[in-house]
């Protein structure tokens, strides 16, 4: 595991009660621009899924139900189960202006809506054609899905991040921290200053005396 894992795991985002979750990952600029601080906005009501029966993943090759793009297959980029959202490559998009300003309406660029999960369906990579599946446990004990139509198993796909790394195959190199070494206790606390504190290791003796200094 490298050193940025573990940090990212002690840094993660403290979110209000109210908050509202969106496209843009939490804590992000564009998070705060449409989460301002001081600033409330209306619940959304969530279908609550359990995690034992979510079974969409980034990577998954999925086929839209309803919409303009009912009956087409795209690979799952994004999930965000707050919302039980899921968002698919080139499909399902909307057009929409950036850099826009008094001089210049901007320019026109395609943006992926989400979809519910119960909007789309796992493929079955036997025929490729829509399944329900379920999940179940190998004889090694291992959690699966499995297509309730053909009976096969569909694993999770290795999808790799946006700088191409695979966190599930990565082999630390000679420069990356160990987590041993990266959860060792350096530092003891005491009741000194960084001044002493740096004077004691290098061996120097204070000789100096302060001056009384009468306040009352």
């Amino acid at each position: 595991m490298r050193l940025s894992a573990l940090l990212a795991l002690a840094s993660k985002v403290t979110l209000p009660r109210d908050y509202r979750y969106g496209m843009s990952r939490p804590g992000s600029l564009a998070d705060k621009r449409k989460n301002p601080p001081g600033t409330r906005r209306r619940r959304v009501a969530v279908e609550p899924v359990s995690d034992e029966e979510w079974h969409l993943f980034c990577g998954d090759r999925v086929e839209v139900l309803e919409g303009k793009d009912a009956g087409k297959q795209g690979k799952v980029v994004q999930v965000i189960r707050q919302r039980n959202w899921v968002v698919l490559e080139g499909l399902n998009t909307h057009y929409r202006y950036v850099g826009k300003t008094v001089d210049s309406r901007g320019t026109m660029i395609p943006s992926e809506a989400p979809l519910l999960h119960r909007q789309v369906k796992l493929v079955d990579p036997v025929d490729r054609k829509p399944t329900d599946v379920e999940w179940r446990f190998t004889e090694a004990g291992e959690r699966v899905r499995v297509s309730t139509r053909s009976g096969r198993i569909i694993p999770k796909p290795e999808f790799p991040r946006a700088d191409g790394i695979v966190p599930e195959t990565w082999t630390d190199g000679p420069k990356d921290t160990s987590v041993e070494d990266a959860l060792e206790r350096t530092y003891v606390p005491r009741l000194k200053t960084l001044e002493e504190e740096v004077m004691e290791a290098m061996g120097i003796q204070e000789t100096r005396r302060h001056k009384k200094v009468y306040w009352y």
